[in-house]
């Protein structure tokens, strides 16, 4: 299979395509309770439910809806989480960021180095203006780490998904170009 994404690097990890090779890795970390629950999803049952996650990650991007990149720990290789965009607009210039990150990994600060890559790639790569993230209120971790990242909650969207069989509230967060500029030149 032809590589459709860039590779993206940071300092520990390398933000590659996910392929089908990839789907035990998925389904390892896809399958805990505590790793989707903020996502919309039952945890994964069989190595089909990883394939067909790794299925949807191709169908938008070639419907150019959206991107999604594995993320990796150089040293390793093998996929640990996901990074990426989704509902892509491009006649408005903004995507929705999603992210999530085995609970082996956590509280290492690897989940904002995958994200602060991606967000410099919609940014500057993909010349988008707006870029969103939508979290459960539950999900403090996520809130934490987009709001550490420059995010700006600009409130919440009632009963806006029904996931898992149930309705969702999400706080509605983004990023403007012009923040993304003002935070990337503060720390130069």
């Amino acid at each position: 299979m032809i590589n459709r994404l860039p590779v993206l690097e940071t300092e520990r990890l390398i933000l590659r395509e996910v392929v089908e090779s990839d789907a035990k890795d998925l389904l390892s970390y896809l399958s805990r309770e505590e790793v989707v629950k903020h996502m919309g999803l039952t945890p994964f049952k069989t190595i089909d439910d990883a394939l067909e996650e790794i299925g949807w990650y191709q169908s938008i991007l070639e419907k150019k809806s959206g991107m999604r990149w594995g993320i990796t720990l150089k040293e390793e290789g093998k996929v640990i989480g996901s990074c990426g965009f989704l509902n892509r607009s491009q006649k408005h210039f903004r995507a929705e960021v999603g992210f999530e990150l085995s609970s082996n990994y956590w509280r290492k600060g690897l989940a904002g180095e995958a994200l602060g890559q991606v967000v410099q790639y919609g940014f500057e790569q993909l010349e988008l203006e707006r870029i969103e993230a939508l979290i459960e209120p539950a999900n403090l971790a996520s809130q934490r780490l987009v709001e550490k990242h420059g995010f700006v909650r600009e409130g919440l969207l009632r009963n806006y998904e029904f996931t898992a069989g149930k309705f969702d509230d999400l706080y509605m967060y983004s990023m403007i170009k012009a923040d993304f500029i003002h935070m990337y030149k503060r720390e130069e």
